[in-house]
């Protein structure tokens, strides 16, 4: 399988560069008039070919390196390194992008993926398309580069091959860590498919916005992907590493939160160009700043460039990365002054009081978010360079100017969809808002009559009072796209005779894209305020005798066994709860901590509880040397399910606004003569 999958990936490479330099000279000739004396279309048809040949190779490549993961095929030093014979099958495929040079044949082949769809689609818009296919085939040019000369997954282990390999990092050895890595990745590759479609736009001065209107689809799976693959990490590191959190501000978590930012703005962005003709600039910058973010994702997650329990991988790529970001940039910024006299707004923002001025405002706000976690990102790397020794930037930090700009873009969410286009007068403004404010103070006060405090100890607590203004907001928020979706409804309502509910399904029927926003906007609400709830966590912490009992909350931990257990691939400890409440005993918990066998890396088997008001989450530290007495360690979390509720809403949203919009039928005039206008 080594020569193989080597011979493979060379294939991959010559496919990729036939298909970028042929691309690169057909396009050329067609734009000098030189079509008279060649066949430029004729030349793209088999860059065009070449590009899904190579797609066959990389995908025969990686195909070679799972079938060696299953086999057990150790004289691959990568095989050695990150898989062993004990391995679960399920986490043998995890294999494939638990190590540096797995996750980069991942990334090409997710590229080739992609760039296959895209030249099946070429007949949509044929130039375009050219332009895309021939940008796609440079990145990839770049990553089957690295795949053949800097890391190489097919490396044969030099010395005596051993029986069995070093295992899997027990960290990733848990359920999610299968589909997460590919979910973030999906979400990081996808984005080079706009950012192509946005620079052969510039190149060709393509007109108009059709160019946004093609890459809709693809933005919108790519985001969705992103998502998803963000929150399961937030889950995975909230499940595993036992520290009852699910986001501490850690680089690699950064890494993916800034593309997701940046495509969040562009997002919402591109409807100003496609309604207002405004903002064009923006969209380029904004496409271009995600795709250049999502390597800077890539780099550090597996260049080793900072400290991370996310980075599972060391190399000397940086070198390669680095080089290939500045290449980037510097033509992203070549082009874009070459074509900047193209991208001349055709409206002027009209007024501050304005859905328009919203979208800016929101723009403005995410891509402050941004820099701010990049400056933080970046700071240790900055500070060794500077001063030769790194300063590490902290959670604090972060809390102190992230979460006031959340509260404020948590405002113009709820905001955007009250204001009109263009201008509006203030009568209109206070009518729409009376519904919202009323929603905000009914949620503080229900807050407050739930226990939660502002003042300890004598003293203003910033987490609670930014928790208690993030429910209302949030609840804000949520009364004003709900008033959108009972306005649109009523109105259908009335003309067609249909209950309420029937209305609200063909509202989002005949504009999936607008309603289907407002539910992604419902999701982000109910994740905030299941982030707020963190300013409320109680821990507790005891070594626990047979029979002893600590308390949290109103749960009574009672210990009645800890025992060892092993199998092929780990030896555990283990804890046994009985949990009760009120004199009631309710359930079980048994925590519990593992050693891996072939590597003897620890992993924390959390024992959680969820109810919609709160989680149980119950850690098992170890014993006690001098007693052999389990130490428990649990945590009483107000409102983590909403956050995970808030994806599902989020990914039901995104498929919504994904669905094309149905025109409304005429209903029989005489039956029915409203309906005919509805």
């Amino acid at each position: 399988m080594a020569i193989f999958g080597s011979f493979s990936l060379l294939i991959a490479l010559a496919l990729a560069f036939y298909n970028f330099f042929i691309g690169t000279i057909s396009l050329r000739l067609q734009a000098t008039g030189q079509a008279a004396r060649v066949a430029p279309a004729r030349l793209a048809e088999t860059a065009r070919r070449a590009g899904i040949a190579g797609f066959v190779a990389i995908s025969a490549a990686a195909f070679a390196l799972v079938w060696a993961v299953f086999t057990n095929d150790f004289s691959l030093s990568y095989i050695l390194e990150h898989s062993n014979r004990a391995l679960p099958l399920p986490y043998k495929f995890a294999a494939l992008w638990s190590g540096q040079e797995g996750s980069l044949l991942l990334w090409g082949w997710l590229l080739g993926a992609y760039g296959f769809v895209l030249r099946l689609r070429h007949k949509t818009d044929v130039k375009l398309f050219a332009y895309a296919g021939t940008i796609l085939a440079a990145i990839q040019v770049f990553f089957l580069l690295v795949l053949n000369f800097a890391v190489r997954p097919f490396a044969l282990y030099q010395g005596p091959i051993p029986d069995d390999g070093n295992g899997l990092n027990a960290l990733l050895q848990y359920p999610e860590m299968v589909i997460h890595p590919p979910m973030l990745y999906l979400g990081y590759v996808g984005f080079a498919v706009p950012f192509a479609f946005a620079m052969g736009a510039l190149i060709m001065r393509y007109p108009g916005e059709r160019w946004i209107k093609i890459t809709r689809t693809w933005t919108l799976v790519t985001w969705m992907f992103l998502t998803i693959g963000i929150f399961l990490g937030m889950h995975w590191a909230y499940a595993v590493l036992g520290w009852g959190g699910y986001w501490g501000w850690d680089p690699v978590e950064n890494a993916s939160f800034m593309p997701w930012l940046t495509g969040t703005a562009f997002l919402h962005s591109v409807m100003m160009q496609e309604k207002k003709g405004m903002m064009k600039s923006w969209n380029i910058w904004l496409i271009f700043s995600t795709f250049l973010l999502t390597l800077l994702g890539t780099l550090l997650t597996r260049a080793g460039l900072v400290s991370s329990v996310h980075a599972f991988a060391q190399s000397s790529i940086g070198t390669w990365f680095t080089a290939f970001i500045i290449f980037t940039l510097a033509v992203c910024i070549f082009v874009y002054l070459l074509r900047r006299g193209d991208l001349a707004a055709d409206h002027k923002l009209e007024s501050l009081v304005s859905r328009e001025s919203s979208f800016l405002f929101n723009n403005l706000m995410l891509l402050v978010a941004c820099f701010v976690i990049l400056w933080g990102t970046l700071f240790p790397i900055l500070s060794e360079f500077v001063q030769g020794s790194k300063v590490t930037v902290g959670p604090p930090f972060y809390n102190r100017v992230a979460v006031p700009i959340g509260l404020f873009l948590l405002f113009l969410v709820g905001v955007g969809p009250l204001l009109p286009w263009r201008a509006t007068s203030l009568k209109a403004v206070r009518r729409n808002f009376v519904v919202p404010c009323a929603a905000l103070w009914v949620a503080v006060a229900i807050a407050f009559a739930c226990g939660a405090h502002i003042w300890q100890d004598g003293q203003l607590s910033t987490g609670s009072l930014y928790a208690v203004v993030a429910i209302g907001l949030s609840a804000a928020v949520f009364a004003a796209v709900a008033s959108e979706f009972y306005r649109g409804a009523r109105v259908i309502s009335l003309q067609s005779g249909r209950n309420l509910l029937s209305s609200t399904w063909s509202l989002m029927r005949r504009n999936s894209r607008r309603y289907g926003g407002y539910i992604v906007h419902l999701g982000v609400v109910l994740t905030i305020v299941g982030l707020a709830g963190a300013a409320f966590n109680q821990t507790a912490e005891h070594e626990l005798a047979l029979h002893q009992s600590m308390q949290i909350g109103g749960y009574t931990l009672e210990c009645v066994g800890f025992t060892q257990d092993s199998n092929d691939n780990y030896q555990s400890e283990y804890a046994l709860l009985n949990v009760w409440r009120d004199g009631k005993m309710l359930f079980q918990m048994a925590p519990e901590k593992r050693v891996y066998l072939a590597s003897q890396q620890p992993q924390t088997m959390v024992s959680i509880h969820s109810v919609p008001g709160w989680d149980l989450y119950v850690v098992y530290e170890g014993t006690n040397p001098d007693t052999s007495q389990p130490i428990i360690k649990a945590f009483l979390n107000p409102l983590v399910s909403w956050i995970w509720v808030g994806l599902g809403v989020m990914v039901l949203g995104t498929l919504i606004a994904l669905t094309p919009s149905q025109k409304p039928r005429a209903a029989s005039t005489e039956a029915n003569p409203k309906g005919a206008q509805a």
